[in-house]
């Protein structure tokens, strides 16, 4: 199978698996606070954490390529887009905690004035009239 079916599989299953995460956690604790995202991005960031370390060369656990894409891109990707950039940034922060902090600080602000900016477009179009 080619490595983007396998990546796709992985997607369909950790968005499946985020979803019945996101929802029991949801129903676990009060909605008051956003619980059930921080539980997803948490242990999305663990698995592919501790998945990556694993099977990185000279791993203890040694996968063909596309299964390795196929947990990390696909299952983890699908499950929280959170957990790559986390990874990224470790990543970077290893190799210059300048790096890894840039990434950090504008991800994070970029991230907030686009979810911003789309929140304001669509608001001002739910404004104007109907054709």
């Amino acid at each position: 199978m080619r490595i983007w079916a396998w990546v796709a599989c992985g997607s369909a299953l950790g968005g499946g698996a985020r979803f019945m995460a996101a929802d029991l956690t949801h129903h676990l604790w009060a909605p008051v606070f956003p619980w059930d995202t921080l539980f997803v991005n948490f242990t999305g960031s663990f698995l592919i954490g501790f998945i990556a370390t694993l099977s990185e060369p000279g791993g203890r656990l040694l996968l063909p390529t596309q299964i390795r894409q196929f947990l990390l891109t696909g299952f983890c990707g699908g499950y929280t887009t959170f957990s790559i950039f986390s990874l990224q940034s470790l990543a970077l922060l290893k190799v210059s905690p300048w790096l890894g902090g840039l990434n950090l600080a504008l991800t994070t602000l970029t991230c907030l004035l686009a979810v911003w900016s789309g929140h304001a477009l669509a608001a001002r179009l739910n404004q104007l009239a109907r054709i």
